[in-house]
């Protein structure tokens, strides 16, 4: 063969190009509004999906079972005009997400799409969105405070790097206020933000008060309103774990905030009763029971050389009960500590509106002096004694002198409530709520 003839055998077998790569595929037999039942083909739960229609972009769809040969995927636009016998394929396993120093500053949705109107993310790592499993042994102990820029939290709930925390509140008590503080002058060096289920109004009003100009640099906000669908709800704590997760990887110490957990229960209820679990809990299928500590237990210190994910996770409480509800009950047995506010104290006009006869922090005595502990101590047994003799001093029933902790209670009251009120713009370091409450309580 000629030198020619060669030239020309390989020009043409580079025109023809590279065959195109076998996409598995099959058609929608069933539509329910939610969930999209087609033809089986090769694939793992958790992978995303294209749904063809004709003359419209594909929607995504993320496979969640199989049933009888065939796939079931969950669809992220339930607006979607689904037709039996649209074309599915797959578009990726949906397992890991990009994250890189690039998040900080930016708001993202459940998929990693900017919301923030920046400029297009630009991110070369990734992890899993499920995390990596840690062996507990390998944890470092909690043993240091950190300082989350609230008085009572600081001085009397004292949260330590790496600690599990619950913020368990009904509605209107302050909640989204007390995380906005937390989130601006915590003293860590990033901060991630799940906003998860929460209505729209709230996600613009928390993102502009809290990424001010000193805090953006180290903030990272994963936005999923009420309005999406429950995989993208679920998809985005995991995301805001995963990205987390990843600074702590890096050395960093993260607070994890993730409003709430609440949110996320309830759509993988949605889920659940999609693929057809037995509600057996208050109309909670199991797997929000075995989701919960999964989510949980991603986060704390991590192994000797990386840094530590202190998480402050939201619980609403129905009607104000934090006894009787699956989600507090599981989401309380699983954490380090938990943070109650009580309705009563917003009446008193006191925010934040702790509760601090309800609330603890487990690793206090681990992560405080003695005298901060007794100081403490005494600050809740005065506060205890005063609100359950209140009824009877409102009714004059009560003269002095007949109770020297209850005489110390009222003379101490003015300054006790004083102590626990903060204005949302002012922070309060450690050391200062710490050296106040010890000059407060002479111990």
């Amino acid at each position: 063969m000629t030198l020619n003839a060669i030239t020309k055998v390989r020009e043409r077998v580079q025109d023809m190009g590279t065959a195109p790569a076998i996409k598995a595929s099959g058609l929608v037999t069933r539509f329910d509004g939610q969930v999209i039942e087609c033809d089986g083909f090769p694939v793992t739960v958790g992978s995303i999906c294209h749904v063809h229609i004709i003359d419209q972009a594909p929607v995504e769809a993320e496979i969640i079972g199989f049933r009888d040969g065939r796939n079931l995927a969950f669809v992220y636009d339930q607006s979607a005009e689904i037709e039996v016998g649209a074309l599915v394929t797959v578009l990726g396993n949906g397992r890991d997400v990009e994250v890189g120093d690039a998040l900080l500053g930016r708001v993202i949705d459940a998929q990693g799409n900017p919301l923030d109107n920046g400029n297009p993310l630009r991110l070369k790592e990734t992890w899993p969105l499920h995390g990596k499993l840690t062996n507990p042994l390998n944890r470092k102990p909690i043993s240091q405070p950190l300082d989350v820029g609230v008085r009572s939290v600081n001085a009397l709930l004292s949260i330590g790097r790496g600690q599990r925390v619950g913020i368990v509140a009904g509605s209107g008590v302050g909640k989204s206020v007390l995380l906005s503080m937390m989130t601006r002058f915590a003293a860590a060096d990033v901060i991630v933000v799940g906003l998860i289920g929460e209505r729209g109004r709230e996600v613009a009003e928390f993102v502009e008060k809290s990424m001010t100009t000193e805090a953006r640099s180290k903030i990272c906000v994963v936005a999923v309103p009420a309005d999406r669908a429950a995989l993208l709800r679920i998809r985005g704590a995991n995301r805001a774990t995963a990205i987390a997760e990843y600074f702590r990887a890096q050395g960093k110490d993260v607070l994890l905030i993730m409003d709430s957990l609440t949110r996320v229960a309830h759509a993988k209820r949605e889920v659940g009763l999609a693929l057809g679990e037995q509600p057996t809990a208050k109309g909670y299928p199991p797997s929000v029971v075995s989701m919960i500590p999964n989510l949980i237990e991603r986060s704390g210190a991590g192994a000797v050389g990386e840094g530590a994910i202190t998480s402050i996770y939201t619980v609403l409480a129905d009607g104000d009960d934090t006894t009787n509800d699956p989600v507090v009950d599981t989401a309380r047995a699983i954490l380090d500590g938990h943070i109650v506010l009580s309705r009563k104290q917003t009446q008193l006009g006191i925010y934040p509106a702790v509760d601090l006869t309800a609330s603890v922090s487990r690793v206090m005595n681990e992560i405080t002096s003695d005298k901060h502990q007794k100081a403490a101590v005494k600050f809740k047994r005065l506060i205890s004694v005063y609100m359950e003799n209140r009824d009877l001093m409102l009714m004059g029933g009560y003269a002095a002198g007949q109770d020297p902790e209850l005489d110390l209670a009222i003379a101490l009251w003015p300054q006790i409530t004083a102590f626990i009120k903060q204005a949302a713009n002012e922070p309060a370091t450690f050391d200062a709520a710490t050296n106040d409450l010890v000059a407060l309580m002479d111990v």
